[in-house]
């Protein structure tokens, strides 16, 4: 059974106007030890019942036992969980969590290529998964990020995977904009498009290959609505798995 631990909130950075990053820190006998693309799940003092305190996040960064660990989290309306942790959570605060768990998780050798389909904090379990393939230094075939959210002003983690895509000729990054007026230039690193993150991977895998794994992370909505695309195409079964949220 799953032991609650305690782990302290050393740093709190505002990404966007309503998304912050959580970097919370373990004791040093309890190190955090989990896969990327698993999630923790916090125990919030927010409810009388517990099971209506707890809130889960995927992990944003990747396993290393000599730094905190990082969760991604935007602000809901109405969101009580969020609403604690924006409102109520200082660094120095406590945090009560439950070891990591999940199954979005991938399998070595990573054999195909990746394609990584997400919007919003959706982009946490990758991040994760793409620092550890590139801390570790893991065999791996092509990487492919594609992002979508409404407006510049809402990107995640921008500048680390523009760099990430510059170093790394293996690495590519899509980004969707759904609302934004002026769409930015494609960069040698970065394809800038409008709309949504549907256009992007249904232009560029068209043609069913049979050397791609497909991971899918964020809304129900959109993750259905790629299920379907993709199937359509032609892929489906192992080579498309997904983490809902909400």
């Amino acid at each position: 059974m799953p032991k609650w631990k305690e782990a302290k909130v050393v740093d709190i950075i505002k990404e966007t106007a309503s998304t912050k990053r959580f970097l919370l820190e373990t004791k040093e006998e309890e190190p955090l030890e989990f896969r990327p693309g698993q999630f923790v799940t916090l125990d919030l003092p927010i409810h009388e019942t517990r099971q209506k305190r707890w809130r889960s996040y995927s992990i944003a960064s990747a396993p290393n036992p000599n730094q905190p660990f990082e969760l991604c989290i935007v602000q809901l309306p109405n969101g009580a969980g969020t609403k604690y942790l924006f409102e109520s959570i200082e660094i120095g605060s406590t945090i009560t969590y439950k070891e990591p768990a999940g199954v979005f998780t991938l399998k070595n050798p990573i054999e195909r290529d990746l394609v990584m389909i997400c919007t919003g904090t959706g982009i946490a379990p990758f991040r994760s998964m793409i620092q550890n393939i590139i801390n570790l230094e893991i065999a791996h075939q092509k990487i492919h990020l594609i992002f979508g959210t409404r407006y510049k002003a809402d990107m995640l983690y921008l500048e680390e995977f523009k760099a990430l895509a510059q170093s790394h000729p293996n690495f590519s990054y899509s980004i969707a904009l759904s609302r934004e007026k002026e769409i930015p230039q494609t960069e040698d690193s970065i394809e800038w498009t409008s709309g949504y993150v549907h256009n992007i991977y249904q232009t560029a895998y068209a043609k069913h290959r049979d050397d791609i794994q497909f991971l899918i992370c964020g809304w129900q909505d959109m993750v259905d609505e790629a299920v379907v695309n993709l199937k359509e195409i032609g892929y489906e079964g192992k080579q498309v798995k997904m983490e809902l949220y909400g």
